[in-house]
C-alpha cells in the first residue's frame, strides 16, 4: 500500500510539472505585437535630434529661427520673416521607422505671415514615410511623403476637418481603389482658435494608416506608395512609380502660419 500510494503521488507530481512547463513553454512563444514603451521624440528642451530642411537652403540652416524651443513646446515662427517667399519647412526626426503609433498635441497661433498661400493658412502636417532629409533637392518643396495633413477653423460656421490626408509624390488606396487625389479630408470636426488637438496616426508598413483626432479615428487607407504628380521630382523617383511605402522619416512642416507641437511621442510596432 505504501508503494502504492508513493507512487499516486509520483505520478501527481509529473502531471503537475508537465502541466506547468508546457504553461510556460506557450507563454514564451505567443507573439509580441508591439513593445510597451513609447519614445519621446522631442525632449522638451532643444532639437538635438531633429534636422532642418528648408526649401532654397541647405540642410541644417535653420534661417530665422524657423524651429526654435520655447517653454516647452516646438515652436514655428516666422518673426525673422518679411515675406513667406515660399520657403517651405520640414523638421526631420533623425531615425526612420516602418510600423508605429504616433501621438502628439499641435496648436495654431497668430497670423500667417505675408506672402504665404491662401490655402496654408492655419495648415500644417506631420509627414510619415518621407525620404530623407539629405535626399531632398535644394529648392524641393516636400519630400516624398503621406501628410497627416492639420487644419483649423477659419470662419465660425464653416466645416475645416483636420487630420485629412495629403500625398506629395505619392498615392494611397481607399475602398480598393487608387486615390490621385491630392487631399482626401478626414471626418472630423472643426477646431477654432488656439486650442491644442490630439493627433494619433498609426502607421503598419506599407499596408494601412489610420488617424484619430482626440481619440476618435477620422480617416483610414492603406497601400502608400510613390505616384501621383512627379514632376517636380528626380528621375530617380519617377523611375519608382507604383513602389510602396514600408519605411520612412517622420517630419513636421512650417507652411507660412505659426504653430506650435508639444508632447511628440512614439510607440513601435512589432509586425
Amino acid at each position: 500500500m505504501k508503494n502504492h500510494l508513493s507512487f499516486i503521488l509520483l505520478f501527481s507530481i509529473l502531471m503537475v510539472s508537465s502541466s506547468c512547463n508546457k504553461k510556460a513553454e506557450t507563454e514564451v512563444v505567443l507573439p509580441k505585437q508591439m513593445t510597451n514603451e513609447w519614445i519621446s521624440l522631442f525632449n522638451g528642451k532643444d532639437l538635438n535630434d531633429w534636422k532642418v530642411k528648408i526649401k532654397g537652403y541647405p540642410l541644417n540652416e535653420n534661417i530665422h529661427n524657423t524651429f526654435r524651443v520655447e517653454d516647452g513646446v516646438i515652436k514655428v515662427s516666422y518673426e525673422g520673416y518679411d515675406n513667406f517667399n515660399e520657403a517651405y519647412g520640414h523638421l526631420f526626426y533623425k531615425t526612420p521607422f516602418s510600423s508605429y503609433k504616433l501621438k502628439m498635441q499641435y496648436r495654431f497661433t497668430d497670423n500667417q505671415i505675408n506672402g504665404g498661400a491662401g490655402w496654408a493658412e492655419r495648415n500644417s502636417g506631420v509627414m510619415l514615410h518621407c525620404q530623407s532629409p539629405e535626399s531632398m533637392t535644394l529648392d524641393q518643396d516636400f519630400p516624398i511623403s503621406i501628410e497627416a495633413q492639420m487644419l483649423g477653423g477659419l470662419k465660425e460656421g464653416e466645416n475645416r476637418p483636420t487630420a485629412s490626408v495629403c500625398t506629395p509624390g505619392t498615392n494611397i488606396v481607399m475602398n480598393g481603389e487608387l486615390i490621385t487625389n491630392h487631399c482626401i479630408s478626414s471626418n472630423s470636426k472643426t477646431y477654432y482658435g488656439d486650442q491644442w488637438v490630439n493627433l494619433e496616426v498609426v502607421v503598419i508598413r506599407d499596408s494601412i494608416i489610420t488617424h484619430k483626432i482626440n481619440g476618435n479615428e477620422v480617416l483610414s487607407y492603406m497601400s502608400p506608395q510613390i505616384g501621383g504628380n512627379l514632376d517636380d521630382y528626380s528621375s530617380e523617383w519617377q523611375a519608382k512609380s507604383g513602389e510602396l511605402l514600408k519605411s520612412g522619416y517622420i517630419s513636421l512642416q512650417s507652411e507660412s502660419h505659426p504653430v506650435e507641437f508639444r508632447n511628440i511621442e512614439l510607440l513601435e510596432l512589432d509586425y
